[in-house]
């Protein structure tokens, strides 16, 4: 099948089914996009795992990823049982100290200890700290419409900024070396995208949005910026361990990280900007 048809479907039915985990879930603790969130972060290590280890000697691979879904998990279990969400931070800090002790008492040489724990620290931070942002936004009271803002931004700063960059951008590409392929063209449509989905939203639900419109435009302009930022740090990793994508779990755009490098990126300035721009109340 045609890569862009393949693409086209992914988006045309992927985020509805996204959506509707959010939307149609029924239980207050929003267990559906908190498991997805979980199940992400567990795929998304072992990739990252995989890429890594073409260039790196690393640490156990399932001590790894168990560490990494502990993050999203624990802040989930903090919120179902309503403890201070403060207390999640300790999972990064605590796999973090975990990771350095075992490289102290059961190593026997320590000439790749460097890379052994620089390597470890950037996936629990990428793939477990990173992802942790989402399940915290469940405490808003309208999660609902915050977390749909914040998936449906980075969607269509991603879906624009691959249709304009095939439709405008074949003589404006090559300015970002990490990714020769994006154009201008393509960052235009990106900001684009990201900033109407947030003045959209402030139009469908301005009690929650509340304010100038500056507010949204702000909210999306950091968002595109961040996405595209996301989707590039990805393109360093892969070409640094000269490997095209990270995996071939979704059709049309390779692995889990190759279809949430933008979101993990994205999730704690959206939610650290949502409380500077809309103060949301927090169950």
């Amino acid at each position: 099948m045609n890569k862009i048809v393949q693409r086209l479907l992914t988006f045309f039915i992927g985020i509805p089914l996204i959506l509707g985990v959010i939307f149609l879930d029924p239980s207050k603790a929003h267990i559906g996009i908190n498991a997805l969130t979980c199940i992400a972060s567990v795929l998304a290590s072992l990739e990252l795992y995989s890429l890594f280890s073409t260039k790196f000697e690393l640490k156990n691979k399932i001590l790894i990823t168990i560490l990494c879904a502990l993050q999203p998990l624990l802040t989930f279990a903090l919120l179902y049982s309503h403890q201070n969400l403060d207390y999640s931070y300790w999972a990064y800090l605590i796999a973090v100290m975990i990771i350095l002790a075992l490289e102290v008492f059961t190593q026997k040489t320590f000439e790749k200890s460097i890379e052994r724990l620089a390597s470890t620290v950037f996936i629990l931070f990428y793939t477990g700290f990173l992802f942790s942002f989402i399940p915290r936004m469940t405490a808003f009271k309208e999660a609902k419409i915050f977390i749909a803002l914040f998936l449906f931004t980075v969607f269509m700063n991603d879906s624009l900024a691959w249709f304009f960059g095939v439709l405008l951008g074949k003589n404006n590409r090559g300015l970002i070396a990490a990714s020769p392929n994006k154009s201008i063209a393509g960052f235009l449509g990106g900001y684009l995208g990201a900033v109407l989905s947030c003045i959209l939203a402030q139009h469908f639900w301005p009690e929650v949005f509340s304010g100038a419109v500056y507010k949204p435009v702000i909210l999306g302009l950091a968002c595109a910026t961040t996405a595209i930022i996301g989707d590039l740090i990805e393109s360093v990793l892969k070409r640094s361990s000269q490997i095209k994508d990270s995996g071939n779990i979704i059709p049309g755009r390779g692995g889990i990280l190759d279809s949430v490098d933008s979101i993990i990126f994205t999730a704690p300035v959206y939610y650290i900007l949502t409380f500077i721009l809309f103060n949301p109340e927090v169950l």
